[in-house]
């Protein structure tokens, strides 16, 4: 992969909380519920990074395929997802997602697939300056849709009907794109409109459980960048297995520390018990609301995000995004 370019940031989306005037100056695609990546495929050759550039090859063995069905070198970007009754499970990705090398047994229980949406290299020729409708259009021309690789359609206009798709068919939302747009890395250049609010955390520390979860972690303590600061987000206590109670004691006992890592104060209820941890974890709760006092309602736990960087996590506002 030698005479591929380096690195490639992903572009990203801003969080909007309605469908945009105009809709037709954007191509409209499902938002789907799994993990980010850049795919530099060549000579045979797969490599998987993550949005924060971890390498995740090697965590998933059966997207090894993808080479050998286009020949030359390509960098793709997509998104890795668990399927259960043909629609993306979040949780069931989560077995894989921790697993540097899964045993066959867990590929077969938990088997992935790769959705395609952007071309950003090519046999030689760099796309990022090329229009969305050209990089899919040459997309759509490789015809990846073999074994556990897809190329998921887009839509021109028309953005409410693909909106009200993916809340019928159980989706997270949809993410729309300039139709003019170039390819710009690391750049908050798309809007995405979500079906539930969602809100990556970092987790600073967290309180004992009580009856049946005595001896146990009882919630996390979570916490979001904002200005700058690490401000105190809110608390969560629901929606954990067994299995992720168990791998959050394991990942969390080597980041004890003995101050509270937020720069802003938490309230008095929720610190008096805290075991606080260094901010290294990232993870990702669905919840109803921010309050005024900024915490969020009602938050339930999602899973850990090992492919993301704690510190690249802000609260995610509706409408224009503080990082550009």
């Amino acid at each position: 992969m030698t005479g591929m370019p380096g690195l490639i940031r992903p572009m990203l989306a801003k969080l909007e909380k309605h469908l945009p005037a105009g809709d037709d100056r954007y191509g409209w695609e499902f938002k789907w519920d799994g993990v980010r990546t850049i795919v530099y495929a060549a000579d045979g050759a797969l490599r998987l990074l993550s949005r924060n550039a971890k390498d995740m090859t090697a965590s998933y063995p059966e997207l090894a395929t993808l080479p050998g069905q286009v020949p030359g070198e390509m960098i793709l970007d997509g998104e890795i997802v668990a399927l259960r009754d043909g629609r993306p499970d979040f949780a069931m990705l989560q077995s894989r997602m921790h697993v540097r090398h899964p045993a066959p047994s867990l590929v077969a229980d938990a088997p992935v697939q790769l959705y395609l949406f952007d071309l950003l290299y090519h046999n030689g020729d760099p796309l990022l300056e090329l229009a969305y409708t050209q990089r899919r259009g040459r997309l759509d021309d490789l015809n990846l849709n073999t074994g556990p690789v897809r190329t998921p359609s887009w839509y021109r206009g028309d953005a409410q009907a693909v909106l009200a798709a993916s809340l019928a068919h159980g989706l997270e939302g949809v993410v729309g794109k300039p139709l003019a747009s170039r390819y710009r890395p690391g750049v908050r250049g798309w809007i995405k409109v979500k079906n539930v609010r969602q809100q990556e955390v970092i987790i600073c520390g967290w309180t004992p459980g009580h009856g049946r979860r005595a001896d146990m972690i009882g919630s996390l303590l979570l916490g979001v960048y904002q200005d700058g600061a690490l401000r105190y987000a809110g608390q969560v206590g629901t929606g954990f297995t067994q299995a992720m109670l168990t791998a959050l004691t394991r990942h969390l006992r080597p980041l004890e520390r003995d101050d509270s890592p937020f720069t802003t104060p938490v309230p008095a209820r929720h610190a008096r018990d805290a075991r606080w941890v260094h901010p290294r974890l990232a993870g990702e709760v669905t919840f109803a609301e921010w309050t005024a006092d900024g915490s969020m309602r009602h938050p339930s736990w999602r899973g850990l995000r090992p492919d993301k960087n704690p510190r690249d996590i802000h609260r995610e506002e509706h409408g224009p995004d503080p990082e550009g």
